[in-house]
């Protein structure tokens, strides 16, 4: 399914790569709540979602009524909906040292693209989204799958000549169980149940500076990277 890139890395080559989920990992909702609530719907925000994890709406409603809730809003809007929105603590700093080390990173995540590309403001070296952009016709297959997470990571490792023993996942949900699979070195963010199986350590709470210490540690005890 359609997935829309942000940003080209650079050529040079990283010695790592981390690869973080958004919603419920860097970010302590949704995107969808978070723009409801900025432009004074949230209840109608939370029913899509509602509707959405219930299974009693497709994806393609789902966008089609988030666009309908933002179709007054202004990039203004979106910027304030980014800012205020209840990141995990640490996020800026927790890219700024990924980019000390040479090492990058990237976001990837089902929300819509233009809401994640402005972590590219904080340090983010790409980022990846579901193709909805307001005042744009919507795609039959906008939204970027999970197994879609999967093909994205290995791209990006094959374009900068890593391994997968050179990549750590961070990922809370459902939608990160494809890259738990692949992937050896994982954290779970605050993990679901689905998911907290599947990965080589957790973090519960609300700063992601420690799971990227988690991270790191998977690093150095894999690759004698720290």
């Amino acid at each position: 399914m359609t997935a829309e890139r942000m940003n080209v890395h650079s050529s040079e080559k990283t010695g790592c790569l981390h690869v973080f989920d958004m919603d419920g990992t860097l970010l302590r909702s949704t995107a969808s709540i978070e723009l409801a609530r900025q432009v004074g719907q949230l209840d109608a925000g939370r029913e899509i979602e509602n509707l959405w994890f219930e299974n009693r709406i497709t994806d393609t409603d789902f966008w089609l009524r988030l666009l309908e809730i933002c179709k007054d809003a202004t990039t203004a809007d979106f910027d304030q909906a980014f800012h205020n929105a209840p990141w995990m603590e640490g996020v800026i700093g927790t890219f700024a040292d990924i980019r000390s080390r040479g090492e990058e990173v990237i976001v990837i995540s089902q929300s819509p693209a233009f809401f994640v590309r402005r972590l590219e403001l904080w340090g983010a070296h790409e980022t990846y989204g579901s193709a909805v952009e307001p005042g744009m016709p919507l795609g039959n297959s906008a939204t970027l799958m999970p197994e879609v997470k999967v093909s994205i990571t290995e791209a990006a490792l094959a374009a900068r000549d890593l391994s997968g023993e050179n990549c750590v996942v961070y990922g809370d949900s459902s939608s990160d169980v494809g890259l738990f699979s692949r992937f050896s070195r994982t954290v779970g963010v605050n993990p679901a149940p689905v998911l907290a199986p599947l990965a080589a350590t957790s973090y519960v709470g609300t700063d992601i500076r420690e799971a990227y210490a988690m991270g790191r540690q998977l690093l150095k005890t894999s690759t004698g990277q720290y």
